[in-house]
């Protein structure tokens, strides 16, 4: 296991050599055909390549279109998918302490399975972490559990935050106990410290996510959605994860600096957005007047840059606002995410960085034109 083998997952604001993206393409999930969903996934990958390398990846019908639309010098890589989640399909990278690199490529269900799972089938993106390791170069884990990316995020010197609604929900891992699942999450990160909070982002349809509830921008350093409204539902699960975290202590014994980063809206899918999406029997569901699961703290924080969602101009200016402090040494980017929200997320949860370490091949084994 990675633990075992000196390896360790480092934070998100340690060093990258590049990011994963995948490209949207499912009529039942991204309006008009995803066209633009596709358009917004362009935008952003734009903005981080100009940070850190971006790979994306396709299905091979959609390879062309992919590389008229983005940038230049974005890689593209043909691999098959059901969706376009690369942070909770692609792999987790971990690194030791001389360099090198490898993936541990977590089971993939859907976010539920049979039970509560959003589509059917998955095994495509089930297989996703695979490919892309094997692009990478790098020897591969793969893990006995269901797990995906945005469930944890870690501050690379040995403590992990997560959710009880998602990691304990029954449709990925019902067999498996709290302290079980503590045991594995060790094994495969090198962290020593777990701190769970009760709930994610209210409506979030992957059963809470952490990463869209809040965001590890430094060791000790947390930055959590936040509303001052007490009729709205948010309102009880960030107080609730508040006081988890005032209460925890990190791997290094440290009490967290939270940092409140304001909800946009609350936001919700207009009529003329949901009649764009096709109806389809695969399981997903997308209705006019449903809340969207909006967060400022769903950013991706690249080499040089911070590149966060535009999402409610009533609130756009104190998110960056709260970034610049949090990350003075980079520079903070904002890009419209709203088409990335009505899929169900938003620009952490599209992307997955590769970080740097002393083997792999960049990419030489890759499909790429």
């Amino acid at each position: 296991m990675p633990a075992a083998d000196g390896f360790r997952m480092p934070g998100e604001f340690e060093p990258h050599r590049g990011c994963w993206m995948l490209w949207p393409k499912r009529p039942d999930n991204w309006r008009e055909n995803a066209r633009p969903a596709q358009a917004a996934f362009a935008a952003v990958a734009a903005a981080i390549h100009a940070s850190d390398p971006v790979t994306m990846a396709v299905a091979p019908e959609c390879y062309d279109e992919a590389r008229t639309l983005l940038a230049p010098g974005i890689r593209v890589v043909e691999i098959e998918s059901d969706d376009a989640w690369m942070r909770d399909t692609g792999p987790t990278f971990v690194v030791d302490d001389s360099g090198h690199s490898r993936a541990v490529d977590w089971r993939f269900n859907a976010w539920g399975g049979s039970l509560d799972g959003l589509y059917w089938p998955w095994d495509r993106d089930d297989a996703v972490a695979g490919e892309v390791a094997r692009v990478e170069g790098v020897e591969r884990y793969r893990a006995p559990f269901v797990l995906e990316g945005g469930a944890i995020h870690v501050d690379g010197e040995g403590t992990l935050i997560t959710t009880e609604e998602c990691l304990l929900s029954d449709g990925r891992n019902p067999d498996l106990t709290r302290t079980r699942i503590e045991e594995l999450l060790r094994a495969y990160l090198g962290v020593s410290t777990i701190v769970w909070v009760p709930r994610g982002v209210f409506r979030d349809e992957t059963s809470g996510h952490v990463d869209n509830l809040l965001h590890v921008c430094a060791p000790g350093v947390v930055a959590l959605s936040w509303t001052d409204d007490r009729e709205d539902p948010q309102y009880e699960r960030s107080a609730e994860a508040l006081a988890c975290l005032q209460a925890a202590r990190d791997a290094r014994g440290r009490a967290f600096e939270i940092v409140k980063m304001p909800m946009p809206g609350p936001l919700f899918m207009s009529a003329d957005e949901a009649a764009g999406i096709e109806a389809a029997d695969s399981g997903m569901s997308r209705q006019a007047g449903e809340r969207l699961a909006a967060s400022y703290c769903n950013f991706y924080i690249g080499n040089t840059r911070v590149v966060f969602p535009l999402l409610d101009p009533a609130h756009d200016g104190t998110a960056r606002g709260l970034l610049t402090k949090l990350f003075p040494g980079r520079e903070i980017v904002g890009v419209p995410g709203r088409e990335i929200l009505l899929g169900g997320g938003n620009i952490h949860c599209i992307t997955q960085q590769v970080p740097v370490s002393g083997n792999g091949t960049g990419g030489a084994n890759g499909n790429a034109r």
